[in-house]
């Protein structure tokens, strides 16, 4: 097995492993904490499942950088832990941890939300993984294609921009009404209907298998809310750029993901929804 194939196979594996500790307490009695504002959640869940990812990760590549939300994760040995960076390194392999992307969705017992873990190497993803333990759905992709449940992943073939139906992905902070709108306005008068789903690694990934015709942020997000899923869409043949409609990179502006078929209308509407 190559390199890049057991970074595929452990990417899998360890959302698996995360996605399902997560899994036994979702509706059952959470411990929620609040961090940059009230509605910016994390239970104790969050942890209890990076620290399986990560467990997961280490067992076959002990020296790879980590990066992810949560606080340096300690393991089995006592005072023995992982340092967590926030940012992924430019040179060198690294794994991008998010162990439950869509927290709020999760503590409130709503189904959508995943875990989520890609490989990079020296800045570039060569893997990635997004499961949905609620639907047992595990999207993944290595460094050619793309499957979900095994079966090959392929973004829709809609090529009539108003027939599409496109996501907005983000967290939006109490008093942001106005940038919603604007999206959600500009998305319902240019393309055809306005989804919103809490969970952007979910979001992208519906995107990546067709049940979704294009998402996009107006802002860059953080790697661990958006990696696994911009590969997604990339290995089922999507296509994924900037605002602007260049390839995309983790220093441009924005994301637009879409299945490529109208992506210049796609990156309109998210131009539109930035500037209102």
């Amino acid at each position: 097995m190559t390199d890049a194939h057991r970074r595929a196979a452990v990417a899998e594996r360890a959302a698996r492993a995360g996605g399902a500790v997560a899994r036994q307490a979702f509706r059952g009695e959470l411990a929620v904490e609040t961090k940059a504002d009230k509605n910016d959640l994390v239970t104790e869940s969050d942890r209890d499942a990076q620290r399986q990812v990560v467990s997961t990760i280490r067992g076959e590549f002990p020296n790879d950088a980590v990066v992810g939300e949560e606080d340096a994760v300690p393991l089995g040995t006592p005072g023995e832990e992982v340092e967590i960076l926030s940012e992924v390194p430019t040179t060198g392999d690294a794994w991008v941890v998010d162990p439950i992307d869509g927290t709020a969705n999760f503590a409130r017992g709503h189904r959508t939300w995943a875990t989520a873990v890609s490989a990079v190497t020296d800045g570039d993803i060569v893997a990635a993984a997004t499961y949905l333990p609620t639907t047992e759905d595990l999207y993944a992709a290595g460094a050619e294609t793309g499957t979900r449940n095994g079966n090959a992943l392929a973004v829709s073939d809609r090529g009539d921009p108003e027939t599409f139906a496109a996501a907005s992905v983000g967290r939006f902070e109490r008093g942001g009404g106005a940038g919603l709108g604007a999206i959600a306005g500009a998305t319902v008068d240019l393309l055809g209907d306005f989804r919103r789903f809490g969970s952007m690694q979910s979001t992208l990934a519906f995107v990546a298998a067709g049940e979704l015709d294009a998402a996009f942020s107006t802002y860059t997000p953080d790697p661990w809310d958006s990696l696994a899923g911009i590969h997604l869409v990339r290995r089922a043949g999507g296509t994924v750029t900037d605002l602007e409609g260049e390839p995309w990179t983790p220093e441009r502006e924005g994301i637009v993901a879409s299945n490529g078929e109208a992506h210049d209308a796609v990156c309109e509407v998210a131009r539109a929804a930035a500037s209102r």
